[in-house]
C-alpha cells in the first residue's frame, strides 16, 4: 500500500499477552519515539519540495464484523434526491468496501486509512462464530493502518483483544484450519484510555505515528469513558476507562514535545446529526442544529493540537466541525456503520511547521468523480457509499468463501420460518416487532418453574442487532430463518438471568428507560406479551411513563409484591443504566438468549405455518 511507511507492517504489533488478566499490563507496547525528520535524499539536492503536501485519511467506523452485505434496512443509507425527498440505497461489504477503498487511494502517494473502533463484536456468525479472526484478516487485506478500540472489542475480555492484535489460536477452541495460525492485526489497536487497574498502564498503546518522506502525523485512539456501562462485567474486569477529553490532551502534548505537530484523535464516541441522510451538510446556512450528542461536548474540550476527529459509537453518518478550545472550525467525522461508507478527508500538511493547515469544511456530500484523482489543497472531507454496483474485491470473495465453508454445517441449519420482514435494528419505533418476538422466546423458555418461573422478560435494543428479512441473499428460500440468521440478530450469546424484582423496582426500571443516563438518548426496553403501558414523550425524564398504566396480565403491578423477571445477563448486571435491573435477588441462569430464540422459532413456525410479525402494541406511544 502506498500509503504504509513500513514494510513490515506485523513490526507494529504489540507485545503478546501470557495469560489472564493479571498480565495485560504486557499489552503494552513501548512508546514511539520521536523520529528525527529525515532529509529528502542526497539525489534530490536539485529539487526543492512543495511546502505542502495533501495527505489523504481515509477511514470508516463500527464494522462490527460485517463481511457480507448487511441484510434489510441494516444494509442501507438514506441519500438526498435532488427534489428533497431521501432514498435508500443498499450498501456495504467488505468486497465492496476493498474496492472502494483501493480506488480513493489512486493517485494519492500520501494516503492513510483508520478506523475509529468496533471493527469487531455483535459479529455475524461468520465473524463472530471464529471469534472475529476473519474480520482481521479482512482489516489486514484492506490495509488498515490503525484504529482504535470500541467498547464491543472488549465483549471477551482484554486477554482475547490481545491476542486479536497479536494472533496465535483459540484458547479452547484452537485453530479452525489444519496448517494455519491466527496471525493477528497488522495494525495497531489503540487504547489510550484502557489501563490496567494494577500497574495503571495503558493495556494497548496510546498512540503511533504515520511516517513518509518526512510527513509525520500522529494518531491517538480511545473508547467511551462509560465502556463498562455497555458491556458486562467480564469483559471490562481489571479494567479502568478515563475521561476520552483529558486522555487525548494528554498525548497530544507528549506527541508535540516529540515534535509531531500533526494529530488526529480516533474517538469511539459519536452524535446525531439532525438528518439521517448521509450526505447531510450539518454545517451549511439554515441546516438546523447540524450535530448533538456527546461527541460535541468533547470536541470543544480537546486541545487545538489535535486537527481532526475521526467517530464512531452511534452508528450515524456525519462530516461537520465543531469548534476547538480557541474557536478555530476542526472537522468530526463518522461513516455510519457496517462498512456502508467510507470518510475521504484531506489533511495538508505544511512541511515547515509540521502541523496541518486548517480551514472550515468546503462540503460534506459527494463531490463527483474528483474524489478518485487529486484533491484541492486545503481540507475538504465527504463520506462516499460503499456501492454493491461496483466490482467486488477478488481476494476479499475468496476471504468469505473460505471462512463461509467453514460455518456452513452450523451457518445454513433451518431453525424457523417467517412470513414476512420481522424488523428489529432497522425499525426506528420505540417498540420493535423483533424485540417483542425476542422478550417472548425468553419468557417462554424460563416461565416453568424449574427454568426460573419468569412471569416477564425485558431485552435491551441495542442487543438487536439485526432484523429478520423474509427474502434473505444466501439463498436458502424465501421466509426460512437459518441459525446464521438467528446468529447476526442475537450474536452475543448471553446467559439468560431469572431474578426476584419488586413491583417498585420494575416501575423505576421503565423509568430508568427515559431518565438518568438514558434521559437525552431513551433505550427502551423490549417487553415479553401480558405487560402494557403507556409512554408520553411530551414529557420529560421519568414522568415519561405513565405509572398509572403499567399492566401485567391486566393487572397494575405491586410495588411490594416480588416477581420472577428474566432478562439476559448483561441487564442483570445493570447495564445500560438500569441500575434497578441490576438489584435482582435469587438469581437463577438459564440458556443462552440465542437458544431460546431459536427454541422459539422451531416450536411456532414451519414451512406450511409460519410466523407472523407481532403487532408491536404493548407500549402506547404518546409523542
Amino acid at each position: 500500500m502506498s500509503a504504509s511507511p513500513q514494510k513490515n507492517r506485523a513490526s507494529r504489533r504489540v507485545l503478546a499477552v501470557a495469560a489472564g488478566i493479571a498480565t495485560v499490563g504486557a499489552l503494552v507496547a513501548a512508546l514511539p519515539a520521536g523520529a528525527q525528520e529525515r532529509g529528502h535524499g542526497h539525489g534530490h539536492r536539485h529539487h526543492t519540495p512543495a511546502r505542502t503536501v495533501d495527505v489523504q485519511l481515509l477511514s470508516f467506523n463500527d464494522l462490527h464484523g460485517n463481511l457480507e452485505p448487511p441484510a434489510g434496512s441494516a444494509g442501507t443509507v438514506n441519500q438526498t434526491q435532488p427534489d428533497g425527498t431521501v432514498k435508500q440505497v443498499p450498501a456495504g461489504g467488505v468486497e465492496y468496501l476493498a474496492t472502494s477503498l483501493r480506488e480513493a487511494r489512486k493517485g494519492h502517494p500520501y494516503s492513510i486509512t483508520a478506523a475509529g473502533g468496533d471493527m469487531v463484536g455483535a459479529s455475524p456468525l461468520l465473524s463472530g462464530l471464529f471469534h472475529d479472526e476473519p474480520t482481521i484478516e479482512a482489516l489486514n487485506k484492506l490495509d488498515l493502518d490503525v484504529t482504535s478500540v470500541g467498547n464491543h472489542e472488549f465483549d471477551e475480555g482484554a486477554v482475547e483483544l490481545g491476542r486479536l492484535q497479536n494472533g496465535g489460536c483459540h484458547p479452547v477452541e484452537g485453530c479452525y484450519e489444519d496448517g494455519r495460525t491466527f496471525r493477528g492485526a497488522d495494525f495497531p489497536y489503540l487504547a489510550a484510555n484502557v489501563t490496567d487497574e494494577k500497574s495503571g498502564k495503558p493495556i494497548l498503546k496510546p498512540y503511533t505515528v504515520w511516517k513518509k518522506n518526512g510527513v509525520k502525523i500522529g494518531f491517538i485512539g480511545v473508547t467511551l469513558e462509560g465502556t463498562p456501562n455497555i458491556v458486562t462485567a467480564n469483559g471490562v474486569k481489571g479494567l479502568k476507562f478515563h475521561d476520552e477529553v483529558e486522555t487525548i490532551n494528554k498525548y497530544a502534548k507528549e506527541l508535540d514535545r516529540q515534535g509531531v505537530k500533526s494529530i488526529v484523535a480516533l474517538i469511539h464516541e459519536g452524535g446525531a446529526p439532525a438528518s439521517s441522510a448521509y450526505d447531510y451538510d450539518c454545517d451549511s446556512p439554515g441546516a438546523g442544529d447540524g450535530i448533538s450528542g456527546p461527541i460535541t461536548d468533547i470536541a470543544k474540550g480537546i486541545t487545538p493540537k489535535v486537527d481532526a476527529l475521526v467517530t464512531g459509537h452511534t452508528h450515524q453518518a456525519y462530516v461537520c466541525t465543531i469548534p476547538d478550545p480557541a474557536g478555530n472550525p476542526r472537522l468530526v467525522t463518522s461513516a455510519s456503520s457496517f462498512g456502508k461508507l467510507y470518510t475521504d478527508t484531506t489533511l495538508t500538511y505544511d512541511r515547515r511547521t509540521k502541523d496541518i493547515v486548517r480551514t472550515a469544511v468546503r462540503g460534506s456530500g459527494e463531490y463527483g468523480s474528483a474524489h478518485h484523482g487529486p484533491r484541492p489543497s486545503n481540507p475538504v472531507a465527504a463520506n462516499h457509499i460503499v456501492s454493491r454496483d461496483q466490482q467486488p474485491a477478488r481476494d476479499m470473495t475468496d476471504l468469505i468463501a473460505r471462512w463461509n465453508a467453514l460455518a456452513a454445517p452450523i451457518s445454513n441449519r433451518p431453525q424457523g420460518y417467517i412470513s414476512a420482514d420481522i424488523n428489529g435494528r432497522g425499525s426506528t419505533a420505540l417498540e420493535k416487532p423483533l424485540g417483542d418476538l425476542i422478550a417472548d422466546a425468553q419468557l417462554e423458555g424460563l416461565a416453568p418453574a424449574d427454568k426460573g418461573g419468569a412471569v416477564v422478560a425485558f431485552m435491551n435494543p441495542g442487543g438487536i442487532r439485526s432484523d429478520l428479512v423474509y427474502k434473505a441473499s444466501g439463498g436458502e428460500g424465501d421466509g426460512v430463518v437459518t441459525y446464521g440468521e438467528a446468529f447476526t440478530v442475537q450474536p452475543f450469546t448471553n446467559m439468560m438471568n431469572v431474578v426476584d424484582l419488586t413491583g417498585a423496582q420494575l416501575v423505576t426500571a421503565l423509568q430508568q428507560q427515559v431518565s438518568g443516563a438514558n434521559a437525552a438518548s431513551p433505550k427502551i426496553l423490549q417487553v415479553s406479551k401480558g405487560l402494557t403501558y403507556t409512554l408520553d414523550m411530551t414529557k420529560s425524564g421519568a414522568d415519561r411513563v405513565v405509572t398509572g398504566t403499567i399492566r401485567l396480565n391486566g393487572e397494575a403491578i405491586d410495588p411490594a409484591r416480588t416477581y420472577r423477571v428474566a432478562m439476559n445477563e448483561f441487564l442483570a448486571g445493570g447495564g445500560d443504566g438500569f441500575a434497578a435491573l441490576g438489584q435482582g435477588t435469587n438469581k437463577l441462569v438459564g440458556a443462552s438468549d440465542l437458544d431460546l430464540f431459536n427454541a422459539y422459532l422451531a416450536a411456532h413456525s414451519s414451512a406450511s405455518a409460519p410466523l407472523a410479525p407481532p403487532a408491536a402494541d404493548r407500549i402506547t406511544v404518546v409523542k
